[in-house]
C-alpha cells in the first residue's frame, strides 16, 4: 500500500469517525419568545455541562425565537421543537388543544409548570424627559408608548392585561379599565411583533417615550446597547407574567429525546437554572434567590391574571380572540 492509499483510508476512517460521533449526539430545539434569547443562550451553556458531567454525553441545544404566539403556530404547523417555553400560558394551551402537547402539560412540572415569571414595566429614554412614573402618565397628550401586538405576542398581551388590571387595582371598574386602555393604544404610534421587534423600534428607530415590556429587558438592553440609554421604571401595580414550559410530545417520540427534553426543562428548577434566570432579571421561584437579588427586583404591588381575569383563557376569549376587546379598543392607524 502506497503512501497516498494510506492517506485515502486515514481520511476516510476520520469521516467516519465524525459521522459516528456527529450521529451521538442529541439536538434539542427550544421554540421561545422574543426577550428570552440571551437567557436560554447561558441556560443552555450550563445545562450542556452539565448533562455532559452527569452523562458523559453531548448535546447541542438550538434556540428559535420570535412572538410567543408566532412560535406556538410555527410549532403547530411542523416546526420540530423539543420544548417550548413561553410568557403565557394560553400558547400552550393552544398546543395543547391540537394534541403537540400533553392535555396536563401544566401538571409535568411544578408550579404549574412555570419555573420563573417576570412583570411589566417602563423603559424610557436616558433622564425620563417625559417625567414617566406610573400608568396614568401613559395615556398624557403627547406621550408615545411602544408595546407589542397582543395578537401576535405574549409580552403585548401582558402588557395589555397590565394596564387594564392598574385600573382595576386602584378601585376602578371594567368600564374605567376599558376607557383608559383605549386612551393607552390611541397614544400608541406602531405595534411591534414581538417584544425584541419593540425595543428595536424603541431604540434604533427612536420612535416612541416609553417603551412597556418586561423586567427582564432591562438586562438586555444594557448589553446590547449600553448601559445608560434607558432608566429603567417600576409602576406602582403591575401583573405577575408566568413563564410556562412543555415537552413538545409530538416532537419527542418522533426523535426519541424525551428523557433529555425533560431533563433540559427540569434544570430550570435547579438552584443553578434559578440563578441564571435571577442574573437576568427573570425572577426565580427560588425565595432565598429572589431575597439576594432584591435589588434587581423592585418592590411593586403585584396582581395575577386570575385575580381580575377570571383565567388566562377567559381573558384570551374576551380581549384578544378576533372580535375582542382589543380590536373594539384599538384602530388599525
Amino acid at each position: 500500500m502506497n503512501l497516498k492509499q494510506q492517506a485515502r483510508l486515514a481520511l476516510a476512517a476520520i469521516a467516519v469517525s465524525a459521522s459516528q460521533m456527529a450521529g451521538a449526539q442529541t439536538t434539542l430545539l427550544n421554540a421561545s419568545y422574543d426577550v428570552a434569547r440571551e437567557f436560554y443562550k447561558d441556560i443552555n451553556v450550563a445545562f450542556i455541562a452539565n448533562y455532559k458531567k452527569t452523562t458523559g454525553k453531548e448535546l447541542k441545544i438550538d434556540q428559535a425565537h420570535g412572538g410567543s404566539s408566532a412560535q406556538a403556530r410555527a410549532v403547530n404547523d411542523g416546526l420540530e421543537a423539543d420544548v417550548v417555553t413561553m410568557n403565557t400560558t394560553t400558547d400552550i394551551d393552544f398546543l395543547a388543544s391540537t394534541g403537540v402537547v400533553a392535555k396536563d402539560w401544566n401538571k409535568k412540572f411544578p408550579d404549574n409548570a412555570a419555573p420563573t415569571s417576570s412583570t411589566m414595566l417602563f423603559l424610557v429614554r436616558q433622564g425620563n424627559p417625559k417625567g414617566i412614573k406610573d400608568w396614568d402618565d401613559l395615556v398624557k397628550p403627547g406621550v408615545q408608548v411602544i408595546v407589542v401586538n397582543p395578537k401576535t405576542g405574549g409580552n403585548g398581551r401582558m402588557a395589555y392585561l397590565a394596564a387594564w388590571g392598574s385600573v382595576r387595582k386602584r378601585g376602578g371598574s371594567d368600564a374605567q379599565a376599558a376607557e383608559f386602555v383605549g386612551k393607552l393604544y390611541k397614544n400608541v404610534p406602531v405595534l411591534a411583533k414581538g417584544g425584541r421587534d419593540a425595543t428595536t423600534i424603541f431604540l434604533q428607530r427612536n420612535i416612541g417615550d416609553v417603551l412597556v415590556t418586561f423586567e427582564s429587558e432591562v438586562v438586555s438592553v444594557d448589553k446590547e446597547f449600553g448601559a445608560g440609554r434607558v432608566d429603567a421604571i417600576h409602576p406602582s401595580t403591575s401583573i405577575v407574567a408566568e413563564n410556562p414550559i412543555a415537552v413538545v410530545e409530538r416532537t419527542v417520540a418522533k426523535k426519541g429525546t424525551g428523557d433529555v427534553a425533560r431533563a433540559y426543562l427540569q434544570f430550570l428548577y435547579s438552584d443553578e437554572g434559578q440563578e441564571v434566570a435571577a442574573k437576568h432579571a427573570i425572577r426565580p421561584r427560588n425565595a432565598a434567590l429572589l431575597k439576594k437579588y432584591a435589588s434587581t427586583f423592585k418592590p411593586i404591588q403585584l396582581f395575577t391574571v386570575d385575580e381580575y381575569f377570571g383565567s388566562f383563557a377567559e381573558a384570551q376569549k374576551l380581549h384578544f380572540n378576533d372580535g375582542g376587546q382589543f380590536d373594539r379598543l384599538y384602530s388599525v392607524r
